[in-house]
């Protein structure tokens, strides 16, 4: 089956009779985006729960907005006067972002140049790579590791972000972690404290940079929502940019926080999804099958 020709299409209209034309005894209830499930499940645990940022090897954003707000949508204002919208704030771009030389050449060389930008800069996806593309230049206009660079250096991805964090959260005396990684991925077997010291700085660089635009984003939904200065405001996260990189986590926090103040920012919280996309998901799906005839319609913006 092309997914070109099922665009526009009902696709879980389509899976299910796919299902039942070879024969499986299963039914498709709801298809469901990883933001909308994270949404769905963190609404269900807390009603004030507002908006869902998924932070993992993507990203992407979700949030329950007023139907009247949306003066895209034509179709009768559902009985709750809300409608949940589906960001894919993982394209958004700006001449404001702070892009570098080393995201400029990472988007020109990647598979979809010129898309994805936010999520080039934030993501679990990109991070390693940006941080190997700065120690390369490093070692290629100051001998960082010497006089020969290392040939592992210059091979795209090889550094991931759980390696990437890993090295950055080191906190032994001589970065013993930042040594064992430099020698694992890159065959770097001649690093001093020094330079190791280097390495773990230029880790929490792009770190901090990637937590500090995802705040901004999580702030920038909270001021378009105007619920800074009356109501209690939840938001989940999923992901294991999020949920296991500590430091980048904290700076995300303290960037919300930074960015709204103390005063307002104890209105905001920001937490860890229970049970992820996945249960948020089985609970959309338990709500359709109380009326399997039941037909829902989705909008999805993106930002431009």
């Amino acid at each position: 089956m092309a997914a070109s020709s099922k665009v526009g299409k009902e696709l879980v209209n389509e899976m299910n009779q796919a299902l039942e034309k070879h024969g499986v005894d299963m039914r498709v209830f709801a298809l469901v985006d990883e933001a909308i499930g994270d949404l769905a499940g963190g609404r269900y645990y807390k009603k004030e729960t507002f908006a869902a940022i998924s932070l993992g090897m993507g990203t992407n954003a979700a949030y329950v907005e007023s139907a009247q707000a949306v003066p895209k949508w034509d179709n009768p204002s559902p009985k709750s006067g809300e409608l949940v919208i589906n960001m894919q704030w993982g394209g958004f771009t700006s001449s404001h972002l702070p892009v570098s030389e080393f995201d400029a050449s990472l988007d020109a060389e990647s598979s979809n140049p010129g898309s994805q930008i936010f999520e080039k800069l934030i993501s679990g996806m990109y991070l390693g790579e940006v941080v190997r593309r700065v120690l390369l230049k490093m070692a290629m206009e100051t001998a960082l590791f010497g006089e020969t660079i290392p040939s592992k250096l210059a091979v795209p991805y090889l550094l991931r972000s759980p390696d990437m964090a890993a090295m950055h959260q080191d906190t032994s005396e001589d970065r013993e972690v930042v040594d064992e990684k430099l020698r694992e991925i890159f065959r770097i077997t001649n690093s001093t404290p020094m330079v190791r010291e280097v390495v773990a700085e230029v880790c929490d660089i792009v770190a901090e940079r990637g937590a500090r635009l995802a705040g901004a984003g999580v702030v920038g939904i909270i001021k378009k929502l105007g619920r800074i200065a009356n109501k209690r405001s939840v938001v989940t996260v999923e992901g294991g940019l999020y949920e296991h990189y500590r430091v980048f986590r904290n700076y995300l926090h303290s960037s919300v926080w930074e960015m709204l103040g103390n005063e307002l920012s104890d209105n905001v919280i920001i937490e860890h999804s229970h049970g992820g996309s996945g249960a948020g998901s089985l609970f959309l799906a338990a709500s359709q099958t109380q009326n399997a005839d039941f037909s829902t319609q989705s909008a999805d913006f993106r930002a431009s």
